[in-house]
């Protein structure tokens, strides 16, 4: 197999993060914090521990701040959720997941205002459109740090700092960039960051944190065991705890750890360029095939990981189809919840094919993938 829906989940990941993950089952897999034998103490240490790194990642200052979650649709939730209140107006794009999109117009049921500023076809979005999009009951703008369909990479810093100028909070989706470009929460002026685990950070699924860069409060959105303030009724109101309620998910969390490791020791940078060589002898290929449609950002500086297609007149789920079982090749077609975004590249009717690298393919992946293409669409 091919694997190439590394924007739906990275595959394979590194040996590192399998045997940690057997570890934490087979070792110390009591509850971490709710106890105060070797086992429930070494789970409490590797959590705290990748909360260290997890801040070192993104530059945040205290690790306490990392609330791990179940994904970044539940880290998304949280924070949308959690910072926005009846009468708010919060600001987002054209090109957002549903992870965004569907707590936005569902918080307009509690009185809460959202305007969605309209990106280009391929995906990019104007400073100057967020900012003439902002009212006097702004109180967040949240957009995603780089496209799950097109690859685009939206303008974070410039977003964040016009942002701070005006006192609102900027949050942003990093479920394609965590991993694989630099995000630097102070420098970058980003206030919230919602994460998973199973994508760039290499992680296993049900695994995701929300970073927090400010003093705003944040609503929980349950409550529950904490194995802190246990004589107390009432949630308690500190961090992490207050958003963390119940038991964690410790194998992945252990995972977690061992990918994180893997990136911080490899560098984003390099991670980053791996992918983005790969992607440009992809799309330098396709364009060779005139039956081949290519959305997204012209310039490859201006996407990360992700290339949607399409061939003519042909489905985008029987491209799929075809690639997987003739070839042996896995991408994902279809709408990828993102349906503004297809609305807004022109696909929304067919969908596309989303290819989506990862650190571990390698250019003969893009060249079976090429050939591949080519063959399914006559040349």
């Amino acid at each position: 197999m091919i694997y190439l829906d590394n924007a739906a989940t990275t595959y394979p990941k590194p040996k590192s993060v399998y045997q940690s993950v057997m570890k934490a089952m087979t070792e110390y897999g009591a509850n971490p914090g709710r106890g105060s034998h070797a086992m429930a103490i070494e789970g409490a240490r590797v959590i705290y521990e990748t909360r260290e790194l997890m801040a070192q990642l993104f530059n945040l200052d205290d690790p306490m701040r990392v609330i791990f979650t179940f994904n970044a649709t539940d880290s998304l939730n949280q924070a949308i959720k959690g910072v926005l209140n009846p009468g708010d107006h919060v600001i987002t794009t054209s090109m957002e997941h549903n992870s965004v999109l569907r707590p936005v117009k569902e918080l307009e049921k509690y009185g809460v205002e959202n305007t969605i500023v309209q990106c280009a076809p391929d995906g990019r979005v104007k400073v100057e459109d967020i900012e003439a999009a902002v009212k006097s009951n702004t109180r967040l703008v949240v957009t995603t740090h780089v496209s799950n369909l097109t690859g685009t990479i939206m303008p974070v810093e410039e977003i964040g700092k016009m942002c701070r100028g005006k006192n609102i909070l900027y949050l942003i989706d990093a479920a394609q960039s965590a991993g694989v470009l630099d995000i630097d929460m102070k420098k970058h002026n980003i206030d919230l960051i919602a994460v998973p685990g199973h994508k760039g950070l290499l992680g296993p699924q049900g695994t995701g944190a929300l970073l927090i860069n400010c003093e705003t409060e944040i609503k929980h959105l349950r409550e529950g065991g904490t194995g802190s303030e246990s004589s107390s009724m009432m949630q308690p109101d500190f961090y992490p705890d207050k958003l963390e309620a119940g038991t964690h998910n410790l194998p992945g969390i252990a995972g977690l750890n061992a990918g994180l490791k893997y990136i911080l020791n490899k560098g984003t940078k390099s991670i980053y360029s791996h992918e983005n060589n790969l992607l440009d002898i992809f799309i330098n290929e396709m364009r060779k095939n005139h039956k081949i449609k290519i959305y997204g950002p012209e310039d490859i500086n201006g996407r990360c990981g992700v290339v949607p297609v399409n061939i003519e007149d042909i489905d985008s789920s029987e491209v799929a189809y075809r690639l997987d079982t003739e070839y042996g090749i896995a991408v994902r077609p279809g709408l990828h919840c993102a349906p503004l975004a297809h609305k807004t590249i022109g696909t929304e009717k067919k969908g596309a094919v989303r290819f989506g690298v990862g650190p571990f393919n390698k250019k003969s992946d893009i060249m079976a993938a090429v050939k591949a293409l080519d063959e399914i669409s006559g040349i």
